[in-house]
């Protein structure tokens, strides 16, 4: 269900992407800090992996989650059409444990910021061509890994062993087709993630710019 908003303007849509463990939070983290919090709205691309509920439990365990296809790309797509022009709309919620979509939703209205974070919103078409500017956050292999390891083993409990094996499986392969491939579509690359100031007020400059002028 989408509803009307009325933000001031309409909304300046600023995708993150790179790879699992890049950096990418830290760099969203960064822009809600400093645009502030009650401009920015966050949407993170896995809210919309596609429901899986009507598989068994181990074979959604075994589901590549890195290729596209593993997202509901029409539904975000739809929301951040809705949320660029003005209009709220109710994000799905996902459970990582199960493999499956929550059956409430997060209602969310316009704000001057939309920030997409994902690894595949690059190499998706249709959500690239909604995105207002592309920051690609780039960051060693060996970093990205240690990052997703103590994520979904600290946030997700999943065992080291289930992690290892699906990044050597699907997550390297994919990044390596899809993600990666994908930076050349980027207007920013970050290689110091959330750290690089330079980049950081050049993306800050270009959102006040907005601003003034919407």
């Amino acid at each position: 269900m989408l509803s009307d908003a009325s933000p001031g303007g309409l909304p300046l849509i600023i995708g993150v992407a790179g790879g699992t463990g890049s950096g990418k939070t830290t760099v969203a983290r960064a822009i809600l800090e400093r645009v502030g919090r009650e401009r920015v709205l966050e949407i993170t691309q896995d809210r919309y992996y596609a429901d899986l509920k009507h598989l068994p439990l181990t074979t959604r365990n075994n589901r590549n989650y890195d290729h596209p296809d593993s997202i509901e790309s029409s539904l975000l797509v739809h929301h951040l059409s809705c949320l660029k022009a003005g209009r709220s709309a109710n994000l799905p919620i996902y459970d990582f444990t199960r493999h499956e979509r929550r059956p409430e939703v997060e209602p969310v209205t316009a704000k001057p910021v939309v920030l997409v974070e994902g690894i595949l919103i690059f190499a998706l078409p249709e959500i690239r061509q909604l995105l207002d500017i592309k920051i690609f956050v780039d960051t060693d292999s060996d970093v990205r890994f240690i990052r997703r390891l103590k994520r979904d083993i600290d946030e997700r409990g999943r065992t080291l062993e289930s992690v290892v094996d699906q990044y050597l499986e699907t997550v390297r392969p994919m990044h390596l087709e899809f993600v990666e491939p994908s930076k050349r579509w980027a207007d920013v690359i970050i290689p110091e993630g959330g750290f690089n100031t330079v980049a950081l007020d050049f993306l800050i400059s270009r959102i006040e710019a907005h601003e003034s002028t919407g």
